[in-house]
């Protein structure tokens, strides 16, 4: 599959994806998808936890990774998931949020690309990671 004249389409190969997250983000993601927990929205009631402030859903970095994907061509793929997500720390309101996206195997017998994808916030912290699997539907 790395043959088919696509020089991106390499182990190794990556793209990023960096965006500062903003209250209006959070607000926009919570309509589209439903989600207003106070985790995101309601700031006296977040004062009182351990993160002393709001925080962004995790599920919005899963965008980020689909963004960072976007940007490096696998040729015509579609994503078949996202493996082992986690969201080891929070995203705050203002922290800019770098998604690195990097080729670690491509399996031609099973048509399939494994990329790992993590974000980092502007202090180097992990805040997400997961596998992404795609497949070929040519």
């Amino acid at each position: 599959m790395s043959d088919d004249g696509n020089p991106a389409l390499h182990v190794g190969a990556s793209s990023t994806f960096t965006k500062t997250v903003s209250e209006s983000d959070v607000y926009l993601y919570a309509g589209i998808t439903g989600d207003f927990s106070p985790n995101h929205i309601d700031e006296q009631y977040m004062r009182g936890g351990r993160y002393g402030r709001r925080i962004a859903h995790g599920t919005l970095l899963v965008g980020f990774m689909s963004a960072a994907s976007a940007r490096l061509y696998l040729g015509r793929t579609v994503s078949l998931g996202y493996d082992r997500i986690r969201f080891p720390s929070p995203v705050f309101f203002g922290d800019t949020i770098t998604t690195e996206y990097r080729i670690r195997e491509i399996d031609a017998a099973k048509r399939r690309v494994y990329a790992d994808v993590t974000c980092r916030n502007e202090r180097g912290e992990t805040v997400a990671a997961a596998v992404n699997v795609r497949t070929f539907v040519d």
